[in-house]
């Protein structure tokens, strides 16, 4: 397990994520709690105590705990549900729930949640039928009660009273809305990937679903040997064994969920395949070196406990023997009388095959053979051993590779280390005051943090999804409106750019965060598709072109872009341009003041280190628009349910027909940019994004006419031609203009279907916007020859 890649991709030294501690706090807690249900009642008090500081642990390390808390919880109410209640049973998880719940409550940022999130009042339950189970067997007792009969009866209404006071109590306080709902997350794990309905959650690439590939790349060969421990343990199953078979079960599936939660398979899997190679090891070393000549009959006397040496025998080794010799042809007997036993329940073929089989397996040619098998065992074991082991060290020296720094190649060949992300966190950490802020997108604020050692307006944690959906509202914006917000917030603007997965390629999941929160960013259009990109290009929506992320990539990079100088200023454009910072000009002294005065702060104590910030008052304006982000299983959340439920609604329908949801999307930027005309806002500002020029218009057409591809555009544009839909077609060409010099495959376009369904409307919309009638597809027609 030690040296398993799914293990060591967040144990590897140097890690920063909170895994790299919490993975020993979890395999901890499950090691005490499985050692606790065997032995004596005192040693499940020390185990049972032992398990409950150390989950204390895995809580204050990781949000994962809660997995620990829940496999427990379904391991001991398994137990139960199929009989095996017993004393060793309850005082283990009752020590393990109440020790771990108390001090769960004293970390600031779990808080009273164990006793009011869903995701975690199922262990709560199975504590609190504990008890009651625990008393039914107490009074049981002590009344004497001797018959299966009137046992049952204790018990049943012993359960009744319990069930009903228990439902009488939860019926009470729900109204109250006392209990939390599931988290997105948990949530996810039971829908498919993008359909939690919370555009954050589904951003984040670690939730899809795991591959065949991605299980293999991170436990190798023990993905073959761990299913063959698994059905080796069926067939063994007792308190403890029952564990892992849960174990096992629990993290296939929700690592399938999503491909992050790989990391908790591994030690299940190390532990699975161990146990299948432990017992080939045992028997091929039986066959060669003939260390239990009898295996068959030896590993049955085992399980009966009868190989065992009397040494209280007066007559010593002798006596010992002849007691030994006994025994084994009692257990033998026994095990004779079980065999026939279990025979006469097969047919009769089976028990004919079965004696054939024995017979071959104990003959002269059955030990040859099996001989044969345990050294191709061992020459097996020897070479995939050594072919893991290798794997493992290059997937260590992989892991260990630190994330900001990595080895490319430039066009001429030439191999070099790209080190732009740290060189940008250490340019702030040395031209910066001590008290800047920078705004980043989320993702990397642990980086600025820890590398950089500065203020960062949202680190790694999603706890907050209202913070980062304005933060999303801030990038996305157009530049002037984003200045407003941004010089009461930062110092400094820091983007990830140079290609790839940078932020521009990320912004349409910004904007979709930021709307889930201030619907006002794309009015009617929860996924947000008037922010994007309207071809593989990279030709940006208008919307996308307005916003301030566009202005800072390409900030004089890309012909016609360059931020205001009276409101944003480049400062460090790294070495490969993978970073850009820009200094925030105008910053409000005021609401910096503010924001750092310790009294404008939310403590869970007074002087406590727990504090939430709070936004300065010149963002009233802004904050006064926003929606509390609330899920349709939040069901006791205060909020507006009409539209919450229409927002996730219509975010579910979008994410299911994204081509209905892009020409929606379309007309509601046509009814934006109407709006626009009308609106003459402060400081002369003018958000209405004018129509393209003609001459603007015969450049994007010429530029497209070698373009020709099948995309989901020209998809839609025939669909909406193909059924006449003018002025939904008009209100997309509004917002992409470029669409309309679209060509598919065949060299056809828009205006080839509109002479193609003789309409004379869309022709004269397309001739409107400079789409050519002479134009020729791969035949050499032109759309008159339609």
């Amino acid at each position: 397990m030690a040296i398993v890649p799914a293990h060591l991709m967040r144990s590897i030294g140097g890690g920063y994520d909170n895994e790299s501690i919490a993975l020993t706090a979890m395999v901890l807690t499950f090691l005490f709690w499985v050692v606790s249900l065997r032995g004596s009642l005192t040693s499940s008090v020390i185990f049972g105590t032992l398990s409950g500081f150390a989950y204390v642990y895995m809580v204050a390390a990781w949000g994962g705990y809660i997995f620990v808390l829940n496999m427990v919880g379904v391991h001991a109410f398994a137990l139960i549900a199929g009989g095996r209640y017993n004393a060793r049973l309850h005082v283990s998880y009752t020590l393990f729930y109440a020790i771990g719940t108390i001090g769960a409550v004293q970390i600031p940022v779990v808080g009273w949640t164990p006793l009011k999130s869903l995701e975690q009042l199922g262990p709560c339950g199975v504590f609190l039928a504990m008890q009651v189970v625990g008393l039914g067997e107490w009074l049981i007792k002590s009344k004497g009660l001797k018959s299966s009969k009137e046992r049952w009866e204790s018990r049943v209404k012993l359960y009744g009273i319990a069930f009903a006071v228990g439902v009488a109590l939860i019926m009470v306080v729900l109204p109250s809305g006392y209990f939390g709902p599931l988290s997105s997350r948990v949530r996810g794990l039971f829908v498919q990937h993008t359909r939690t309905g919370n555009p954050l959650v589904d951003s984040v690439a670690e939730h899809q679903p795991a591959s065949p590939a991605a299980y293999y790349q991170y436990l190798n060969v023990v993905c073959n040997l761990a299913p063959i421990g698994f059905i080796m343990i069926l067939f063994k199953l007792n308190d403890q064994s029952a564990f892992l078979i849960l174990y096992a079960m629990v993290t296939y599936f929700f690592s399938a969920k999503m491909v992050r939660l790989i990391i908790l398979t591994g030690p299940i899997a190390s532990v699975l395949g161990g146990h299948f190679i432990g017992f080939m090891f045992d028997w091929s070393l039986d066959q060669i070196m003939g260390v239990n000549s009898s295996s068959g009959d030896a590993s049955s006397e085992k399980e009966n406990g009868s190989m065992t040496v009397d040494s209280t025998d007066g007559n010593g080794a002798v006596g010992s023997a002849k007691k030994s010799k006994a025994r084994a042809k009692a257990a033998a007997r026994a095990s004779s009388s079980s065999k026939k036993d279990d025979d006469s329940m097969l047919p009769s073929e089976l028990v004919q095959l079965k004696k054939v089989v024995a017979e071959k397996y104990h003959s002269i040619e059955g030990q040859f053979f099996r001989k044969i098998a345990a050294l191709l065992f061992g020459f097996a074991l020897f070479t995939y051993g050594k072919g893991f082991g290798d794997y493992c060290d290059k997937m260590a020296v992989a892991l260990s590779n630190p994330s900001i720094m990595f080895k490319a190649q430039l066009k001429s060949g030439q191999s070099i280390i790209v080190d732009d992300y740290r060189e940008a966190y250490w340019w702030l950490r040395d031209n910066t005051p001590e008290d800047s802020r920078i705004m980043a997108w989320w993702d990397y604020g642990y980086q600025i943090t820890g590398i950089a050692n500065r203020t960062t307006i949202a680190d790694g944690n999603t706890w907050n999804h209202e913070h980062i959906a304005l933060l999303g509202r801030t990038l996305t914006s157009p530049e002037k409106e984003a200045h407003r917000v941004a010089r009461h917030l930062a110092d400094y603007v820091l983007i990830w750019a140079g290609g790839g997965g940078d932020d521009l390629a990320k912004s349409p999941h910004l904007a979709r965060i930021a709307n889930s929160v201030y619907r006002d960013v794309c009015p009617g259009d929860p996924t947000c598709r008037q922010f994007g990109f309207v071809d593989k290009y990279g030709t940006p929506t208008p919307m996308m072109e307005a916003s301030l992320l566009y202005k800072l990539h390409g900030h004089n990079h890309k012909q016609g872009v360059k931020v205001d100088p009276n409101r944003f200023r480049e400062v460090f454009t790294s070495k490969y341009g993978k970073v850009r910072i820009f200094k925030v000009l105008g910053v409000s002294q005021e609401s910096k003041e503010w924001v750092a005065d310790p009294t404008n702060r939310d403590c869970d104590v007074e002087g406590g280190w727990f504090c939430r910030g709070l936004y300065p008052p010149a963002l009233e304006s802004v904050l006064k628009s926003k929606k509390d982000f609330a899920q349709l299983e939040d069901f006791n959340a205060k909020r507006d349910e009409a539209d919450s439920d229409a927002y996730q609604k219509a975010y579910m329908e979008n994410m299911r027909d994204p081509k209905k949801a892009a020409a929606e999307a379309a007309k509601a930027s046509a009814k934006k940019e109407k709006k626009k005309k009308k609106k003459v806002e402060e400081e002369d500002y003018d958000d209405e994004v004018k129509p393209p020029t003609m001459k603007e218009l015969e450049q994007i057409r010429d530029s497209l006419a070698d373009v020709w591809e099948d995309t989901e555009t020209t998809t839609r544009l025939w669909e909406l031609i193909s059924v006449g839909d003018v002025d939904e077609l008009n209100a997309w060409l509004n917002a992409v203009p470029s669409a309309a010099y679209a060509r598919s495959a065949d060299g056809r376009g828009p205006m080839f279907w509109a002479f193609e369904n003789k309409n004379q409307d869309v022709v004269k919309l397309l001739m409107s916007r400079g789409v050519r009638t002479s134009d020729k597809d791969k035949d050499g027609k032109t759309p008159r020859d339609m």
